[in-house]
């Protein structure tokens, strides 16, 4: 018995040895928010597979918390530009801004068109401002720089909706793993893979990949214009930066594109089929997990709906509230339905909420998305949402209000998932038709749970594969060999203008030399003649 239990001790030993081994060291700088959400999940799994991880935050972080299980956190003392009270107010005059284009005329809407992109433009300027004077603060902070040195990181995760997470890595010289679909410039796919106006729809266009000759137009023309207010929102923050701490001769616009693997939080499920690259690993859906039961009194109020079932709607959670009015309109609707509902929201109670309707602060979205009697998700369209509700076949009915939701909704509808009801036309019975549409056009449904089946039938859990990719960049100290030189390459060279100048320059070169050629004999001829002739 003494043998068998000391082999035993001396097997726990290795295998804790062994465990201890394997995990790595991973910095991890996320965006605030709802990417914040993404980010933890991928960091959960790295700690329950052995990981060591460390998070980096602004001193205003509103979602990350300074003390985790997870992790062990590093607060840099400068504000994110992420403060909460700041970022609601914002919604809601973006939110206020597009209700005023309620029946007005078209001049007015292009003037509230105009009025809600300089409130963006403003905004997303601020929150790099905020990330460029936290770098700056970071990269000043000489005892902090050590302690990151000192700790012998093997991979920097990070989310390029901000700058600061890669230049960090090219600081510390350690690999870069993006978790990622927006980045500083543009949507992902734009900066590092081909991408052809002729089929691929530009971010906001609310195109799809069959696309007539106007909206062609339109997709080239909103290209052009968006990459420019891009970078005019980000150069001026992140340029100076680069030069300062990297020096002049690095390349900035190829600064943020040096990332070893690229974890996409899409696939071809969700997006339209496009040309991709060798260190874009897609993970669309990877947050989703198998329902939970509901709690008890949730689970009977679901269960009262019968045959019926119920409808879910929730705007997430940066909005909780709507204007009355609106609210109003909505509880009408849904007083209309013989379905029950469950609805998260934080406002006033309607006056004429129905008997069929719960009115709740908070509700587990994954497990009643989940759950067989629920029929419809009403949703603002936020990527999460959309990829649970494809993950479990629920139909959509969307209200899109900020950034990329109208995208990701209309990309829904062209898969025959959704219907999109416009809030500032919504009333009582536009929204209640849009109800019964997804409800009992059993088309949607269907597109639904085909888009599900699609979405499950992989080799490899999407989370699975994340962590794989984070492992395999530690593993091997990087991943280059999946790297194209593409990304280091100037719009001049990658389009070969050089060439297509030079082999013009040939082109002309030998046909003028022909023609010079024709003319010199020509003339020789002619004095031949003439000479004869005398």
């Amino acid at each position: 018995m003494k043998v068998l239990s000391s082999s035993m001790i001396t097997f726990a030993l290795l295998l804790i040895q062994l465990s201890g081994a394997s995990g790595g060291k991973i910095l991890v700088f996320p965006l605030d928010g709802s990417h914040w959400i993404n980010m933890k999940v991928i960091i959960e799994e790295l700690h329950a597979k052995g990981h060591e991880v460390t998070v980096v935050r602004a001193s205003d972080s509103w979602y990350i918390s300074e003390k985790s299980p997870l992790y062990t956190s590093v607060t840099v003392p400068s504000p994110g530009g992420f403060e909460q009270n700041y970022f609601e107010d914002f919604l809601s005059r973006q939110l206020e801004i597009r209700l005023q284009g309620r029946r007005a005329s078209f001049w007015s809407k292009i003037w509230n068109r105009i009025q809600m992109e300089r409130l963006v433009v403003g905004q997303f300027s601020q929150l790099h401002k905020g990330m460029s004077e936290v770098t700056i603060q970071m990269f000043e902070d000489e005892n902090m720089m050590q302690s990151f040195h000192e700790a012998k990181y093997d991979v920097v995760l990070t989310d390029p909706g901000v700058g600061t997470g890669a230049m960090l890595a090219r600081r510390l010289q350690v690999p870069l793993v993006f978790n990622v679909r927006w980045t500083i410039q543009g949507e992902a796919h734009f900066l590092i893979a081909p991408s052809p106006l002729s089929y691929i729809p530009f971010t906001a266009t609310e195109l799809t990949d069959k696309m007539t000759f106007p909206q062609r137009i339109r997709n080239v023309l909103s290209y052009t214009l968006g990459m420019y207010i891009m970078s005019l929102i980000t150069e001026p923050y992140y340029k100076p930066v680069v030069k300062k701490y990297f020096g002049p001769d690095v390349d900035y616009s190829t600064f943020f594109l040096d990332a070893d693997i690229w974890l996409m939080r899409n696939d071809f499920v969700f997006e339209f089929p496009r040309p991709t690259m060798p260190n874009i690993i897609y993970m669309g859906g990877f947050q989703c997990k198998p329902p939970k039961p509901l709690p008890a009194d949730l689970e009977e109020f679901v269960q009262s709906s019968g045959d019926h079932g119920v409808v879910m709607m929730t705007l997430g959670t940066l909005v909780g509230k709507l204007p009355q009015d609106i609210a109003e309109e909505i509880a009408a609707a849904f007083a209309q339905l013989p379905q029950k509902v469950v609805w998260r929201y934080m406002g006033q109670r309607p006056a004429n909420l129905g008997n069929n309707t719960l009115m709740v602060n908070w509700l587990p979205q994954k497990d009643l998305l989940g759950h067989p009697k629920t029929r419809v998700f009403v949703t603002h369209g936020g990527t999460n949402g959309c990829q649970e509700a494809i993950y479990h076949g629920v139909p959509v009915v969307g209200l899109p209000l900020f950034f990329d939701q109208p995208d990701n909704l209309s990309r829904i509808r062209a898969k025959g998932g959704a219907v999109i009801v416009d809030i500032a036309e919504l009333d009582r019975h536009i929204f209640a038709d849009a109800l019964k549409t997804a409800l009992y056009n059993s088309s949607y449904r269907e597109n639904m749970q085909r888009l599900s089946r699609l979405n499950r039938d992989q080799p490899m859990k999407p989370l699975d594969q994340a962590v794989f990719w984070i492992e395999h960049v530690i593993r091997h100290k990087g991943a280059r060999h999946l790297q194209t030189q593409s990304t280091k390459m100037s719009w001049f060279v990658y389009n070969s203008i050089d060439v297509i100048a030079a082999l013009l320059a040939v082109v002309l070169l030998v046909t003028f030399s022909c023609i010079s050629i024709v003319m010199l004999l020509w003339r020789i001829i002619l004095v031949g003649r003439k000479v004869k002739h005398e």
